[in-house]
């Protein structure tokens, strides 16, 4: 756990890190092409179903603010926010501002959301190794509670985001905001100047999944199948240092299915303490104690945190480079 406020590892041993990954490296940065592409398409059908003038914002403009929206959250504190600004932004110059600000909040929420879906799903993917008898996967009274206290976890964020979504949440988020001590006055002031434009926001957050359902569906299903694409980037690390269950067609499923629960995991720890810079230590633990549980080695874990921070960076760069084209 000392890696959680602290990241160290010199420039000799991250390159030879690199070079135990070898051809597999483009595969992993590769693999986020796809991740960013869904994203992008799950973006689009929210613009769709939110925006009027949805046709006047291309497939590769949204792409390119997917890319640059998330290399600036990797890049930032407050749980990962520094990029909503900036898409809200650039995309005013396409539809109007409230518009904008509505589809990227309900982006933003469809996000999460199905990040806690894969949280929420990943409990039953342990349940049911654990019923086909995978040696890796065990469940014991510690981990009985933990997925115990998950499962609640994700049912009360349901029941949280249903009403968000019915109602809108960002008049509510203000508010919420103003209980913080020194921030009423604000809070207070900030709703009574931007009133009309608050409420219809939330209008527009609340029409989408009363009016356009299968925009809504859609959405989700996208984001969601984004996180299990993703997963291949944690099944390639492994499957470089040679590890793969077994091999064959039983063990490269079995390989994938632990990445799927490595992601879910690493993620959920992650977000719970996603408020440092690039989340240093932060997401390094949250590997390791998930391939910890599987039966694996502490260098394992090492190597795929620092791999995954090696893509992030190379990402960075390519979102970085987009923001100066724009």
């Amino acid at each position: 756990m000392g890696m959680i406020f602290t990241f160290k590892v010199s420039f000799r041993e991250l390159w030879q890190y690199i070079c135990d990954t070898g051809y597999w490296m483009i595969a992993i940065v590769g693999v986020w092409f796809f991740v960013y592409g869904i994203n992008a398409l799950s973006w689009r059908q929210v613009i769709r179903g939110n925006c009027k003038d949805a046709d006047k914002v291309s497939f590769w403009r949204i792409f390119k603010l997917t890319v640059t929206g998330y290399a600036l959250n990797y890049a930032t504190p407050v749980g990962g926010l520094g990029g909503e600004p900036y898409r809200i932004l650039e995309l005013s110059r396409d539809i109007n501002k409230q518009e904008a600000t509505s589809s990227v909040i309900l982006y933003a929420m469809m996000h999460i959301f199905a990040h806690f879906w894969l949280w929420f799903t990943s409990i039953f993917l342990w349940l049911g190794l654990v019923a086909y008898g995978d040696p890796d996967v065990k469940l014991n009274t510690l981990y009985g509670t933990l997925l115990g206290i998950a499962f609640v976890f994700c049912l009360i964020a349901f029941y949280l985001f249903s009403r968000g979504y019915r109602k809108g949440l960002v008049v509510k988020t203000i508010r919420l905001v103003g209980k913080i001590p020194g921030l009423k006055g604000w809070s207070q002031r900030f709703l009574e100047k931007h009133s009309e434009a608050l409420h219809n926001v939330d209008r527009q957050i609340a029409a989408l999944h009363q009016q356009d359902k299968k925009a809504f569906y859609s959405s989700f299903l996208l984001e969601y199948l984004s996180r299990i694409v993703q997963s291949l980037e944690i099944m390639f690390m492994l499957l470089s240092i040679g590890i793969n269950c077994g091999g064959g067609i039983e063990g490269y499923i079995l390989t994938f299915l632990h990445s799927v629960f490595i992601l879910a995991f690493a993620s959920l720890f992650s977000n719970l303490l996603g408020f440092l810079p690039l989340q240093l230590g932060i997401q390094e633990s949250g590997f390791m104690l998930s391939i910890a549980a599987l039966g694996l080695s502490g260098a394992t874990g090492m190597f795929v945190s620092i791999i995954c921070r090696v893509r992030e960076i190379i990402w960075i760069a390519i979102g970085l480079l987009l923001m100066k084209k724009e």
